[in-house]
């Protein structure tokens, strides 16, 4: 992808509008002290969210090329987390603008993971008890895991005393479940996969 006036994404990273309008906003090229290493630094702003996005380039013998890395990224499910709880998880993502959905959509992707692991009886509370007394998860990811629970049904019920959550408080929720992801599915994999190395 080139650094144009307007740049191409599929989501923005900071509030994950679909097919964002990212237009430039500031730039600057650098070098290093001994004047190596040029390199071009592009902000680009979402129309939708006002959040800022940094891209960076290098120069080469034939001109700039293509951008190489983008701050902030977009965040990505792995592919170890099992496919319900992913889309699940994906969704959440994809739906912050959207807080209480999100929320919702969070717990669901606690749920499908404890379901994933084994287990599947009761409701989610008990199944977020069970894994922490089955030390699956600390007692502090069952506590954060239960303040999502709680946050999701406060939307599900649509209970009067609980206020409305903002982005903030869905991108929470979306932190607690790729931590727990981590914890579950992607460590593992890559500790499987390193020692079959």
């Amino acid at each position: 992808m080139r650094q144009d006036p307007n740049i191409h994404l599929d989501r923005c990273p900071h509030c994950s509008v679909a097919k964002p309008n990212l237009s430039q906003v500031c730039g600057a090229e650098t070098r290093d002290s001994a004047q190596r290493n040029p390199r071009r630094w592009i902000g680009y702003s979402c129309r939708t969210c006002g959040g800022v996005l940094l891209t960076v380039a290098r120069k080469t013998d034939g001109g700039w090329e293509d951008i190489y890395k983008i701050w902030p990224s977009s965040q990505v499910v792995d592919d170890s987390v099992p496919d319900r709880a992913k889309q699940f998880l994906n969704q959440a993502i994809n739906s912050i603008h959207a807080p209480s959905g999100a929320v919702m959509l969070a717990a669901s992707s606690v749920d499908a993971m404890l379901k994933e692991i084994g287990l599947s009886q009761g409701n989610l509370y008990s199944r977020i008890k069970l894994a922490a007394e089955g030390h699956l998860i600390t007692n502090e990811m069952a506590e954060w895991a239960h303040e999502v629970r709680l946050d999701a049904n406060d939307q599900r019920h649509a209970d009067e005393d609980a206020g409305l959550p903002d982005e903030t408080d869905a991108q929470r929720s979306i932190e607690f479940v790729m931590a727990l992801a981590q914890f579950l599915f992607v460590l593992p994999s890559r500790v499987r996969s390193g020692r079959g190395k």
